[in-house]
């Protein structure tokens, strides 16, 4: 079943995969609070239906996530669900796998995003970035807890203290993302691994996707803490958010 096309969040069952799509192609599928409380509730749908296997995280109009709406914030603050972070995700401890299917941006909250699912396809044509800093902010969200054990750590480095974007051809060769497809093929990339797994007995999937979530380096307790110490100097002060800066994004 697919909501209606003027949700900011579409969901569609294809048997036992859940394919979720951040649907605000105007504003790059930059998360407001609104779309933030529906992924939250498509990935507790995920979690909570014995009849889904997996969950692909996408986005509308080739792009797959801007970050957060900068514009709604002075208003909604972060778009955060609980205790679960950015879209009820970058914080959370999904119990069944999730891959995200990347084109065009996926930048701040947007690469924190797919930084939290498990796998990651991405069109060659994806931009990869965290600007906070150009911006004057940190990334709040994970990003700059898991990067540096995603990437080489000089590679990692210079993307968060100059926030200039990775191609996904050199995230593919360093390994950050799965597959690198051409672009407009990454949701049926992402498709294909979702079968593949959902092939599996789930007992095993979940009992492997635990253990190997468990072993994480950087994503701990005293990590969340020391960033949230960090963030909120940051997005807890009454000043707006500038406006400029960041990395080029494609059309």
């Amino acid at each position: 079943m697919t909501t209606p096309a003027q949700a900011s969040l579409l969901v569609e069952r294809l048997d036992d995969v859940l394919v979720i799509t951040l649907n605000r192609p105007r504003a790059r599928n930059a998360l407001d609070i609104d779309t933030a409380r529906a992924l939250d509730g498509a990935l507790s749908e995920l979690y909570e239906d014995p009849a889904l296997r997996v969950g692909v995280v996408t986005g509308a109009g080739g792009h797959f996530c801007a970050g957060m709406d900068l514009k709604k914030f002075p208003v909604d603050g972060v778009p955060v669900v609980a205790d679960r972070g950015l879209g009820g995700l970058t914080r959370a401890e999904p119990t069944k796998p999730l891959i995200a299917a990347v084109e065009g941006a996926a930048v701040g909250g947007g690469l924190e995003l797919a930084l939290a699912c498990d796998l990651i396809v991405a069109g060659s044509g994806a931009v990869l970035a965290l600007p906070e800093v150009t911006r004057g902010l940190i990334p709040a969200e994970g990003g700059a807890v898991r990067l540096p054990h995603r990437l080489p750590y000089h590679l990692a480095m210079e993307m968060l203290l100059t926030g200039a974007p990775l191609a996904a051809g050199l995230a593919g060769r360093h390994g950050l993302v799965n597959r690198v497809v051409p672009d407009g093929e990454a949701l049926e990339e992402a498709l294909s691994l979702a079968r593949l797994i959902a092939g599996h007995p789930p007992e095993a999937v979940r009992a492997i996707q635990s253990l190997a979530r468990s072993s994480q380096d950087g994503v701990s307790g005293a990590s969340w803490r020391l960033q949230d110490s960090l963030g909120a100097a940051f997005f807890g002060s009454e000043r707006p958010l500038p406006q400029k800066g960041g990395p080029k994004l494609p059309a």
